[in-house]
């Protein structure tokens, strides 16, 4: 799976997938489900490097103490929006406002895309950013966003 990242505005994100080939029903499914569930966990504040106490503390973690106040103190960062997860041939496209998120995130929505394709479903490349000039990005007309919170 080829990852590429072209221009990006976290305001102002596409993420394009194009896959070996036309995704069935249930495929469409778990990706739309890919992206919702991370879209999710980042409109809830979960991609905040700046708040790593875990990570930081090491392969032993037993009897850590997590510092309320630190993480407290961490700049909020938090996912604004995202748009339905569109559909045409081999490619799949979403639209997100990063908005405060960390790129953290990016990384593990990449981790995610690489497991999944190679336990799922074939995806040939994945383009973080830009536009795919097969398949114009709709200037006059507003997204369909999604409620995470239903």
């Amino acid at each position: 799976m080829e990852i590429r990242f072209r221009e990006c505005d976290f305001f102002n994100l596409w993420i394009w997938l194009e896959l070996d080939n036309v995704p069935s029903a249930m495929e469409q499914q778990y990706i739309e489900e890919i992206f919702d569930s991370w879209f999710f966990l980042g409109k809830l504040g979960g991609f905040n490097a700046e708040n790593l106490q875990v990570q930081d503390g090491g392969h032993e973690i037993s009897y850590m103490n997590y510092d309320n106040d630190e993480a407290d103190g961490s700049l909020m960062a938090v996912m604004h929006n995202m748009s339905e997860v569109q559909f045409e041939g081999t490619w799949a496209r979403c639209w997100f406002d990063l908005g405060t998120t960390d790129a953290i995130a990016l990384d593990v929505l990449v981790n995610t895309l690489k497991q999944f394709c190679k336990d799922y479903i074939e995806i040939k490349r994945v383009y973080i950013g830009g536009e795919n000039e097969d398949w114009p990005i709709p200037r006059d007309q507003q997204a369909d966003f999604v409620d995470a919170m239903h």
